[in-house]
């Protein structure tokens, strides 16, 4: 289908009634929107976490409780509630089953299986809001289509599988209505239920654009688009109009909560332009991301990401002896342990993990690596660091970046930089304690007006 947009809208978004009205009338405005991938309503996945993670059955059905009361707010403003009501009763019904027949501990499909109700219910919800407003519009099970495999609770989408089932599934679809469908959720081979991770929404969204050869990929959240960094630590970020996929990548990874890490994958293979926008103000613009940008300055964005570990591995065997630092990677990997930084000397290395992100490092238990480093050279960790990453374009090459940015941050104490390995950023550690004022520092020396 020409010019076919994918519009996916975040929890906030979708939170009540009145925010699922206004998403109507973006969708409503624009011909060319056939797709809608919807989060879980605001509150309800955190819900639903707190369900699989407790083994106190009050607890669960305290959360169920939450849960129930935000779905009905919104069953209830409907004009013809009774026209879904059975549908929502079904899917709460599920729910309190698994809950009721839970046992003390949930198996990781269990949890998936839990967390997928949000979006089912949201996505049900959103189709009567548009149907109300006299359009055509059809709830679409996500699950017929995006395949992946069985890591639960980070499953990996098999791309090839997605865009079969998407062609004979959903694209035939398009031209009767327009689908509302889930984000953040899919199915294995064996029609088990699968979740692609907290914020997988995104990514959801995007693979759907990929398989459905869609001009465009709409991100609708509540904030105005993306910003030269985080606007709750300088009143002085501003919106960007335009950002490359490069620069977009790089603050995806090193902290921008915008956006989910993966979301520009599918983007950036197929060329597909994205834009983010605030569903509270669509009037006021947002930013939009592609392959070619009409500038590309020096300096884009500042990106902050706490929680992060260094560690220094030491060995005077590293002198002058091939293949130490293959050992110590093939450890990392072998526990499953992502690494982001890395500076190396004649006889250490240091490099970072993240503690708390979407990619963390932490989803594996880091002991049983470390202990296993010890045994051939010594190891230091130090946590409470934040990392600060300065975006833009030819950063490497740039005279007089680095003395214009240390310059700056001349009283800081910096426990690692990293600076040449990309065009597009500049990375160093700092205290968790400095990074809020280091950013606004930088902030309103790299980007005054």
């Amino acid at each position: 289908m020409s010019k076919l947009i994918i519009a996916k809208f975040g929890g906030t978004s979708v939170a009540d009634f009145e925010a699922m009205s206004r998403c109507a009338d973006i969708i409503l405005a624009n011909e060319h929107i056939r797709v809608v991938v919807v989060s879980a309503s605001s509150g309800v996945t955190n819900l639903l976490v707190d369900i699989t993670k407790t083994t106190e059955v009050q607890q669960r059905y305290d959360a169920y409780a939450g849960i129930e009361q935000i779905t009905l707010k919104v069953l209830n403003r409907l004009q013809q509630p009774q026209a879904v009501a059975a549908q929502i009763e079904l899917l709460l019904g599920e729910l309190k089953a698994l809950i009721e027949n839970g046992g003390a501990v949930y198996s990781s499909a269990h949890k998936d299986l839990i967390q997928s109700f949000g979006e089912r219910l949201s996505s049900v919800l959103f189709a009567q809001v548009l149907i109300e407003r006299g359009e055509a519009a059809l709830c679409f099970d996500v699950r017929r289509v995006m395949r992946t495999d069985s890591r639960f609770g980070k499953a990996e989408p098999q791309i090839g599988a997605l865009a079969d089932l998407a062609a004979v599934h959903l694209a035939p679809l398009l031209q009767e209505q327009r689908i509302v469908t889930q984000g953040f959720i899919g199915a294995d081979e064996f029609e088990q239920t699968t979740t692609l991770g907290r914020g997988g929404s995104d990514y959801s969204a995007a693979l759907l654009a990929e398989a459905l050869q869609a001009v465009t990929v709409q991100i609708w959240t509540d904030v105005v688009g993306i910003f030269t960094t985080d606007p709750r630590l300088t009143a002085e970020a501003r919106c960007i109009p335009e950002i490359s996929f490069d620069e977009a990548a790089e603050m995806a990874t090193f902290g921008a909560k915008v956006l989910h890490p993966a979301t520009l994958l599918p983007a950036m293979r197929q060329n597909i332009a994205v834009f983010v926008g605030s569903s509270r103000e669509p009037e006021a613009g947002g930013t939009w991301i592609a392959k070619e940008v009409q500038q590309r300055p020096p300096y884009r964005a500042i990106a902050l990401r706490k929680s992060q570990t260094l560690i220094t591995v030491k060995s005077p065997a590293m002198l002058h002896a091939p293949g130490f630092l293959t050992r110590v990677f093939d450890t990392l990997s072998r526990h499953q342990i992502s690494v982001d930084l890395v500076t190396t000397s004649e006889i250490s290395v240091a490099l970072t993990l993240d503690q708390g992100g979407m990619t963390s490092a932490f989803s594996s238990n880091l002991e049983p690596a470390l202990d296993e480093l010890r045994t051939f050279c010594e190891v230091s960790v130090e946590t409470g660091l934040s990392l600060v990453a300065v975006i833009g374009n030819h950063l490497h090459s740039s005279k007089g970046v680095s003395g214009e940015l240390f310059s700056t941050l001349e009283r800081i104490n910096m426990r690692l930089i990293c600076h040449g390995a990309s065009k597009h950023n500049l990375c160093f550690l700092v205290q968790d304690s400095d990074g809020p004022g280091v950013v606004k520092q930088l902030h309103q020396r790299l980007f005054a007006a």
